[in-house]
């Protein structure tokens, strides 16, 4: 069980510093190769938060462990509205963009519905698979192209723009590019294992797990760079980087693991995935009050995760 648990802890270190890195070396070689700031942020920034959620999901797919494949991705969508959303709320009250209301959260609801339908379903086929991927690639054509047509202080809300350090040689990017990949995919390992052994001693469904533990722990990056961006009164970053992760984890985490073989959903029921979707949809009229998510609506998204992880591991 201590094996496990080291296990757990070196993993989400190591995706969480490979994360880092990753986007670090990325985005000084894609500015190299002619890339604007505001692409990268939209691509390789976008990615690389994601980055430990989809390293999982795809380890725990080819490992044929499809309930913390799947499981990760909505525990990381719930924990990113009810658990950072509401952590973030509480240290500052954040501004909601008026752009924000009118798109992205519309997409991310119409989305996390389709889904769902799928997960539904019983299997996530890998033409199912397919279909969200496409989509993610719709999306980001969509928001690089509206993203030319906004005011450079409108665009925050889409994605932050990465600070890029043009003087690092383009041999030491790669190499950062590298390491970040190398941990990533050692880190996906190790929190994999220490999760499944974990599960399999206290006698609790990998769903779960991959609900409550992996998703949390591959959400720190969203997590951190929330909490920081709230701090310095950067609300739309905040909220931004939320609703572009949750979008990201169901159109190209369920894509690509659903593509790379069918996910068997049978483990999931309507609690999880209508918490989820719950959610999702009560988040919007929180944000069109005052254009504001204040620190009572932060404490309630805050207890209301709580609430749903403690009812889980209690065997809900």
């Amino acid at each position: 069980m201590i094996f496990s648990i080291i296990q757990l802890v070196i993993g989400f270190v190591l995706l969480t510093y490979g994360a880092e890195r990753l986007v670090s070396g990325s985005s000084t070689v894609a500015f190299r190769l002619g890339l604007s700031p505001l692409v990268i942020g939209l691509t390789v920034v976008a990615f690389g938060t994601s980055a430990p959620e989809l390293v999982v999901s795809i380890r725990a797919t080819i490992a044929g462990n499809s309930d913390i494949a799947i499981g990760n991705v909505i525990g990381s969508n719930i924990a990113n509205i009810a658990l950072i959303l509401g952590v973030t709320a509480m240290i500052r009250p954040m501004a909601i963009h008026l752009n924000l209301l009118r798109r992205e959260v519309p997409i991310m609801i119409g989305i996390t519905f389709i889904s769902s339908w799928f997960i539904i379903g019983d299997t996530i086929t890998r033409v199912e698979g397919l279909l969200l991927f496409i989509g993610l690639i719709i999306f980001i054509v969509y928001s690089i192209r509206n993203a030319k047509y906004v005011s450079t202080d409108a665009r925050v809300h889409l994605v932050e723009e990465p600070e890029i350090k043009t003087d690092v040689p383009l041999w030491k990017a790669w190499t950062f590019v590298l390491i970040g990949l190398a941990l990533l995919v050692g880190g996906g390992e190790l929190l994999v294992n220490g999760a499944v052994e974990i599960a399999t001693i206290l006698g609790i469904s990998q769903a779960v797990i991959g609900i409550t533990i992996v998703a949390v722990g591959t959400s720190l990056p969203e997590l951190a760079t929330s909490a920081v961006a709230a701090y310095k009164k950067e609300s739309d970053i905040a909220v931004g980087n939320i609703i572009g992760s949750n979008i990201f984890n169901l159109l190209c985490i369920l894509g690509l693991t659903g593509m790379i073989h069918p996910l068997d959903s049978s483990n999931f029921d309507l609690v999880d995935l209508g918490f989820m979707l719950g959610l999702t949809i009560v988040i919007l009229p929180m944000m069109r009050m005052g254009f504001e998510l204040n620190r009572w609506e932060g404490a309630l998204l805050l207890s209301s995760y709580i609430a749903y992880t403690t009812w889980l591991l209690l065997g809900g």
